[in-house]
């Protein structure tokens, strides 16, 4: 068998670049064909569910196929996001994953994938600000009082979290740093366990970063204190709460974003599909009402914009990891 010369291969492999590079178009081109799933590495009825189902119907109508929902909870979301690096990268399996699947978890396990590097951003579809609630028989009105009150007793205030790790954690962490006070954190297992714990009085203060669904109507009952909102503007549930900045700590914003992001290799056809239809899905009026009324904004920005924000954010929880000295559980 005669040898190929150097111009006979160099056209062999140009006719099967062009080919797979035809395959992957028509493959783009007729994406979606079946139904896509969602993972959320989360039990079922948690916040990233209720954000998936507000948009899924308009996600639906403008792709032309169905999606579902994949509940894999486990290890603070690590369990459902590996499943994600491993699927094939044909826009066929997705993650919704929270803040902490994409730019914390790594700074507190070790993982067997690197959410940065095997994940492909697509779009956040809202962010949830942390809202800063306090028992109503603590003497706090507002940020400066509580941090005041703080530094008059260290040691003595406890904040309740979901668990170590979890955003609610790392915003205490965050809180305790720039305001210079000492709080002692308490772990439960998931935020309605902390919350109880809140009202009845075992800790002071909570986080909620997953939305106010969970204090809002003890917020209304009078039981809980909303003291101030961790985002650069107020939330339209809450007008009479001033933000953290127009309390005096301006590097307090934080919160909890769910975004999607698809297996490293996927079609950027693909991404930009799905990016269009979550941008043009979250700018109706109607399902920004709904995403308000749980005191979440939405967002979708484009892929490039989510990666940058991923980037930025895990460099600034890194630090505030390493400085707090957190782990997961």
């Amino acid at each position: 068998m005669s040898r190929l010369s150097d111009t006979s291969r160099r056209a062999l492999a140009a006719a099967l670049s062009l080919c797979a590079f035809g395959t992957a178009a028509q493959a783009a081109d007729n994406w979606p064909s079946r139904p896509i799933r969602v993972v959320v590495p989360y039990a079922p009825g948690n916040a990233g569910d209720v954000t998936f189902r507000i948009v899924q119907q308009e996600l639906e109508a403008r792709l032309g196929a169905n999606f579902y929902i994949d509940n894999k909870s486990g290890a603070s979301g690590n369990i459902g996001a590996e499943d994600v690096v491993r699927a094939a990268p044909d826009g066929y399996t997705l993650l919704l994953g929270a803040t902490n699947n994409f730019a914390t978890n790594q700074y507190l396990a070790k993982l067997r994938y690197d959410p940065i590097k095997d994940l492909l951003p697509i779009t956040v579809i809202n962010n949830a600000p942390a809202v800063v609630v306090v028992n109503a028989s603590l003497p706090a009105n507002n940020l400066a009082e509580l941090t005041a009150y703080a530094k008059k007793n260290p040691g003595k205030l406890n904040y309740g979290t979901p668990g170590s790790g979890t955003p609610p954690h790392l915003i205490g962490a965050l809180y305790a740093q720039s305001a210079g006070i000492e709080l002692v954190h308490v772990p439960y297992r998931g935020s309605p366990p902390a919350v109880q714990a809140l009202l009845a009085g075992d800790v002071q203060i909570f986080f909620a970063s997953a939305g106010i669904s969970t204090v809002a109507g003890h917020i209304a009952s009078g039981k809980l204190k909303p003291l101030a909102v961790a985002a650069p503007q107020r939330l339209p549930a809450l007008p009479q709460v001033q933000t953290t900045a127009e309390q005096g700590l301006p590097d307090l914003v934080a919160g909890n974003w769910w975004g999607l992001a698809a297996p490293v290799g996927t079609d950027p056809a693909i991404v930009r599909k799905l990016a269009d239809a979550v941008k043009a899905a979250v700018a109706k009026p109607e399902i920004a009402r709904q995403f308000e009324k749980l005191g979440l904004t939405a967002v979708g920005n484009t892929p490039a914009e989510f990666g940058a924000q991923i980037q930025r954010e895990a460099g600034v929880w890194k630090g505030i990891i390493e400085k707090a000295d957190i782990k997961a559980e």
